[in-house]
């Protein structure tokens, strides 16, 4: 009897081992199948280069918004997270091609791999804005964000008093950058500069272009522009100037870049629920061609290869945002 018991003892501890077994060979293939799935991933992410665009939303700086692009891309492919610091030993490079303010929305045009080498051209193409100005108000940034130095009246203005002047800041004009920029003095950005209390002297006038200006909408004291301009030009200071002109003062409420190059809000910009290697393999094959047959292009290159390229605007590889000011706007 005792015999028999032993025996069944033993199956029945046989039977368990061979489930383990089984079990930790199912484990293994399942963790060896997850680490294929990992590197297959990782392999894909740095098989991509190009440029793409993406939505950036209010709140985020530039360069916040495409580290939480790059993070969320490393995540999905298992790879650690990189150091911003260091760009030469970066795995995968990633870059954006103009600045927006923390406060402003819209297209922002993100090269990817070799595509980081391809932003240079971005910068010096066509953008396209809507943007919201106030009468009445200035600020030390020209936008909302700021601090107000000066009031003025602006009862007096009309709608046909802004339309009335709005050619005098079409075609290729002369404009002195902000204060709050990413400007350099001594190295060191106006905006830094700023911050700390040093004073700064503005920049000096310096050719831009813009291709058409029209007003949208007025309802006092707010008035909103669209607006479609060359590399190196601000909108905080076409507002600032507007209102000046009107004999009063104005700054930036709302920005919205609804077009770069070829990619267009509606169209090209990825929101974040797309952020993936798939999505942006996806949005490369649909946004790539654009870059070939874009009309305005070699024109707009060739209109803007006189005109500078402002330093906020110079972003290949891994970004540094410019405390949170406006690049182009």
């Amino acid at each position: 009897m005792a015999t028999c018991e032993a025996v069944a003892a033993s199956a029945t501890a046989a039977k368990a081992t061979g489930r383990a077994e089984e079990a930790g060979s199912t484990g293994a293939a399942a963790v060896a199948a997850a680490g294929a799935g990992r590197s297959a991933a990782a392999a894909k992410l740095l098989s991509l280069s190009g440029v793409f665009a993406v939505y950036k939303p209010k709140g985020p700086t530039s360069a916040e918004l495409l580290n939480q692009l790059k993070e969320k891309l490393l995540a999905e492919a298992g790879m650690p997270p990189q150091d911003g610091n260091k760009r030469k030993k970066q795995a995968l490079k990633i870059g954006h091609g103009g600045t927006l303010d923390s406060a402003a929305t819209g297209v922002l045009v993100v090269g990817i791999g070799k595509g980081t080498k391809m932003l240079t051209s971005m910068l010096s193409g066509s953008k396209k804005y809507i943007a919201t100005g106030e009468l009445g108000k200035a600020t030390d940034t020209l936008d909302s964000t700021g601090k107000i130095t000066e009031e003025k009246p602006y009862d007096q203005i009309k709608q046909e008093d802004i339309e009335g002047i709005l050619q005098k800041f079409t075609g290729n004009i002369m404009q002195v950058p902000p204060l709050y920029s990413a400007l350099k003095k001594d190295g060191q950005r106006l905006s830094t500069l700023m911050k700390k209390g040093e004073v700064v002297e503005a920049k000096p006038a310096r050719p831009v272009t813009v291709y058409s200006l029209s007003l949208q909408k007025f309802q006092p004291p707010l008035f909103t522009l669209d607006v479609e301009c060359g590399g190196g030009f601000y909108i905080r200071s076409l507002v600032s100037d507007i209102g000046k002109e009107l004999s009063s003062c104005a700054t930036v409420q709302e920005l919205t870049r609804t077009k770069q190059g070829p990619f267009t809000l509606e169209e090209h910009a990825l929101r974040e629920d797309k952020w993936t290697i798939d999505g942006i393999a996806q949005s490369l094959e649909h946004c790539m061609p654009l870059l070939s047959v874009e009309p305005s292009v070699k024109k707009l290159k060739t209109e803007e290869s006189k005109l500078p390229v402002s330093s906020e605007d110079k972003t290949i590889g891994q970004v540094k945002e410019k405390d949170g000011v406006t690049g182009t706007s």
